[in-house]
């Protein structure tokens, strides 16, 4: 029988499931997503080279310029951009969970998740679940590299707070992909779509430079980027200053991403033929 003609039967059936046998689920998938880590272990090049490449690149290539436009020097840069850099993370980590699912699916693993009886949105939050391990791992990395090239970590529990707000937007994010590697052919397919998507996002922010010198029509993008207010909301609360507001709306964004496209994930994964 094809996927289509299986795909009311799934619904039923997942309707059926129990929460406690979701949670036995997505908790068995994350246990067997962290098993083929360990035996792959190149899948974790990601997470350990883009924060130690990007917070070097931009420390010592761009640090000297951008931080006298701060009013100091590389140091003050430091202190800048690393918050920024967290908040990159989430974005980097969500591409690779549309990539990783796209190529589940096209070596037939993902045939053989839906003939079970478990959940199928329980396959999408242990997916999610386990990028979010990565994230908090590569966040680990970030701020190991930026403390050995001088960051001040002056508050912890802004520390804190700044990586469970970059997790909670990184999560949103990963709905979005998850849907474009249910739709996309192929793994390069996601790739480039998200570089399409990401690019512009990262640079048109405040992530890595103040935004006071962009042209105005640039400004306005930046003041709607939900980039911008994570990383202004990460400064905040690490280094100091008004968080509260940029905070707000990174939930907000974040609440608005999940609630739009989290069910069309749902429902692209457990209709896909």
């Amino acid at each position: 029988m094809s996927a289509t003609a299986l795909a009311p039967a799934d619904l039923g059936a997942d309707a059926r499931i129990p929460l406690r046998g979701h949670l036995r689920h997505t908790g068995a998938l994350i246990r067997r997503n962290l098993l083929w880590i360990r035996q792959d272990p190149e899948s974790m090049f990601d997470a350990v080279l883009f924060p130690v490449v990007f917070t070097l690149l931009f420390v010592y290539v761009f640090g000297g310029s951008i931080g006298q436009s701060l009013g100091g020097g590389q140091d003050a840069y430091v202190q800048y951009v690393v918050p920024g850099l967290m908040a990159m993370m989430g974005m980097n980590m969500a591409q690779g969970v549309g990539t990783g699912f796209n190529q589940d699916f096209n070596t037939g693993v993902m045939d053989r998740f839906r003939s079970l009886p478990i959940g199928r949105g329980s396959v999408l939050f242990a997916k999610i679940a386990v990028e979010l391990m990565r994230m908090l791992f590569a966040t680990v990395v970030l701020m190991i590299v930026g403390i050995l090239v001088g960051f001040d970590i002056s508050n912890w529990a802004g520390l804190l707070a700044s990586v469970g707000l970059s997790a909670v937007f990184g999560s949103a994010l990963m709905w979005v992909f998850l849907t474009l590697g249910v739709m996309m052919k192929n793994a390069q397919s996601v790739q480039a779509m998200g570089f399409l998507v990401l690019m512009p996002l990262q640079f048109g922010s405040s992530i890595f430079a103040p935004t006071q010198s962009m042209p105005g029509w640039l400004q306005n993008f930046t003041d709607y980027n939900p980039l911008s207010s994570l990383a202004d909301a990460a400064r905040g609360l690490m280094v100091g200053g008004p968080a509260a507001h940029d905070v707000w709306v990174t939930l907000a964004w974040s609440a608005a991403i999940t609630a739009v496209m989290a069910p069309v994930a749902i429902h692209k994964f457990r209709t896909k033929a």
